[in-house]
């Protein structure tokens, strides 16, 4: 039988048997009470950290509703993370894959990118820099913790921004960005995207040369590399290359659930030993994959929902790029398209039962399993399509803590699964470039 429905089986089995749980040094808490006692203790004490949220800049503006306040169209603000105890998240300048590598299409991509770098520093330098701060380092992120504020720190998804000029990597360092992936949903001019996998389509068979040039350029700088969205080849060959130790910012289990977007054992084997740490990723269509699904259901509930957003202008296929294009219609029309989309999806079309925390949770248990408690970490992708019963926004935050406690974590290890984890790796990141 194959390693990863063996260690699958034995996971489900841990997380259902305590006594095996016993045997493993980990004593699981079935009292409620108790679980929610500790765990309040616990996620207090803990520095933790969200490795993937999207912004949209039109929630960081000086006028009219921003981050600073409880918006009620996001998953993640500053209220919700205080609300929450969520103490640090990487807000994301993220730019969707266009098929134009070119000129033009690198010079969109490079404005887009810029726009959210700016809205970040004007959440911290202006409009809330009492109660959040951009950490450039590991040490910053500790000491901008310590202060009481919220620890934003800034990724970047999809280096398709950067073109064909290696030196906006710097650009983008310079701005505060700690980590990026070479790619997303779609081949760029760095590197293949886990999509290939549908049609078998690939444009570099991995890194492309350009790829393998800003690999170099991000150890030199001290910026993570983030392998979440590019293609299995793409990963190895950067942990060939890597002189520093890698990130997947918000990926899950391949062994759980088959997609494209998960790394299965052989990638995260090579993770363990480049010393990396994947943070996995609260997506429900990543965290709980149903075989036995309703396809005819789920055909006609996309069929209604490409005529709703013909019906209001939403011509996007992005998926980010739709919600863009959904938050900026005016409050009356975004209201009415939100009333319909939900009669949709949850009233005609209802899915299969949502992915809950402790469906996320077993991503977690298995990676602990196969290479250890140092190579994992947590995400949500919140305002890109994240979230789990459970943990729908970051107010929710406590929710996970407590079902790692109910598993029998302890209070060390929960810190460096909530982000003690990610921080070694930035500050082994750091450490490298500063001996080049």
């Amino acid at each position: 039988m194959p390693i990863s429905k063996t260690l699958y089986g034995a996971v489900m089995a841990m997380a259902a048997t305590p006594a095996l749980l016993n045997a493993q040094g980990r004593q699981p808490v079935t009292d409620e009470a108790a679980v929610m006692t500790r765990a309040k203790a616990v996620h207090a004490s803990v520095l933790s950290i969200d490795t993937h949220v999207d912004i949209a800049p039109a929630n960081f503006t000086q006028t009219g509703s921003n981050y600073t306040q409880r918006l009620p169209r996001t998953q993640v603000d500053l209220v919700k993370m205080e609300e929450g105890g969520l103490g640090g998240a990487f807000l994301v300048v993220y730019v969707g894959q266009s098929p134009k590598l070119d000129a033009e299409g690198f010079a969109s991509a490079n404005a887009q990118a810029l726009e959210k770098f700016d809205a970040i520093h004007r959440l911290t330098e202006e409009l809330a820099p009492t109660r959040s701060e951009i950490a450039y380092t590991a040490a910053d992120a500790r000491r901008i913790h310590a202060a009481g504020k919220r620890v934003i720190f800034i990724g970047v998804e999809n280096g398709f921004p950067i073109g064909a000029d290696l030196t906006n990597v710097k650009k983008f360092f310079d701005r505060g960005g700690r980590y990026m992936s070479l790619a997303h949903n779609g081949h760029s001019q760095l590197s293949d995207s886990n999509t290939g996998e549908r049609d078998g389509v690939w444009l570099h068979n991995g890194l492309s040369p350009l790829g393998r040039q800003v690999i170099v350029e991000m150890n030199r700088l001290g910026m993570m590399i983030d392998v979440s969205h590019p293609s299995k080849q793409s990963m190895l060959q950067t942990i060939a290359i890597s002189k520093a130790p890698i990130i997947a910012s918000h990926s899950g289990v391949r062994a759980i659930c088959n997609h494209s977007r998960n790394m299965d054992d052989e990638q995260l084997q090579a993770l363990k030993k480049n010393g990396g740490v994947i943070q996995l990723v609260a997506f429900n269509s990543y965290t709980k994959c149903d075989p036995a699904r309703d396809l005819p259901r789920e055909a006609a509930r996309a069929a209604a929902m490409t005529d709703l957003r013909t019906e209001f202008g939403i011509t996007a296929t992005d998926r980010r790029e739709q919600q863009a294009q959904i938050q900026a219609l005016a409050d009356e029309k975004r209201n009415a398209y939100l009333a319909k989309q939900e009669d949709i999806t949850a009233r005609r079309y209802p899915s299969d039962p949502p992915a809950t925390v402790k469906d996320f949770v077993n991503h977690i248990d298995y990676v602990v399993k196969l290479i250890g408690i140092d190579h994992v970490g947590i995400s949500s992708d919140f305002d890109g399509g994240g979230g789990v019963d459970g943990w729908r926004n970051a107010s929710e935050s406590l929710n996970v803590t407590a079902e790692l406690v109910r598993r029998g974590y302890s209070t060390d290890e929960i810190a460096k699964i909530w982000g003690g984890n990610l921080l070694r790796v930035m500050a082994e990141v750091e450490k490298a470039a500063a001996a080049k």
